[in-house]
């Protein structure tokens, strides 16, 4: 609710996803830049490759970054990380950047994805799925059948059972996954209502999607 303190700063939410062991590279270049740290999840990449596959080294491993900073610094500490990592050459990474506070899918049967960046319609959205353990493979298959180039699938559990860990102020309970996908905006629909009506998400406990939009990328090819 920014319209009451035109004064108020704005945040944003930048996401780098990288090869397993460059995560305190991406940090410690946004700290340079004046963002105040950040947070490292481990996840798993997904690779279309046949031959990968054969040899059966389909399973990437992956560092996922997440920045809380002022809008001011996202997007020159984005270009930083970028000019450090190159993600314009294969498999080195994509970065991105979300507004902050976007909260969507929360009503009955209904979604909206909506701009917060001036009214601007974003060219590209961030599915999150999070599903029982197990379940992050099925969403993958779901979603790549109806357009989706791949996604990182995220581990989210506690080392106790009884913890939570965080994710953009969501709690998610042990034994979970999550998928994270970077579409196209005129994708972003077909994906979603694929993977609701295949993995039955609007049963009580089936899982959760939530769509938030994104102001900046780096490292996306033909998403």
């Amino acid at each position: 609710m920014l319209q009451g303190n035109p004064d108020r700063k704005r945040y944003e939410l930048i996401c780098v996803i990288v090869n397993f062991g460059l995560a305190t590279k991406v940090v410690s270049k946004a700290k340079k830049n004046g963002v105040s740290g950040g947070t490292i999840v481990l996840g798993k990449g997904t690779v279309h490759n046949r031959l990968l596959q054969l040899l059966e080294l389909t399973d990437v491993r992956r560092e996922i970054v997440l920045m809380v900073a002022e809008a001011s610094l996202s997007r020159s500490t984005l270009a930083l990380i970028d000019q450090e990592l190159d993600f314009s050459r294969p498999n080195h990474g994509i970065g991105f950047i979300m507004p902050i506070g976007a909260f969507i899918g929360t009503r009955n049967h209904d979604y909206d994805v909506c701009a917060e960046d001036g009214g601007v319609t974003s060219m590209y959205n961030a599915i999150f799925v999070v599903v029982e353990k197990g379940q992050a493979e099925r969403v993958m298959d779901v979603a790549k059948a109806v357009g989706a180039r791949g996604g990182t699938i995220i581990n989210a559990r506690g080392s106790g059972t009884h913890e939570t860990m965080k994710l953009l102020n969501m709690e998610i309970e042990p034994e979970k996954e999550i998928v994270l996908m970077l579409t196209r905006s005129e994708s972003t629909d077909g994906i979603v209502k694929a993977v609701r009506e295949n993995l039955k998400i609007d049963e009580p406990g089936q899982g959760i999607i939530f769509v938030q939009p994104v102001s900046e990328t780096y490292g996306v090819v033909n998403a």
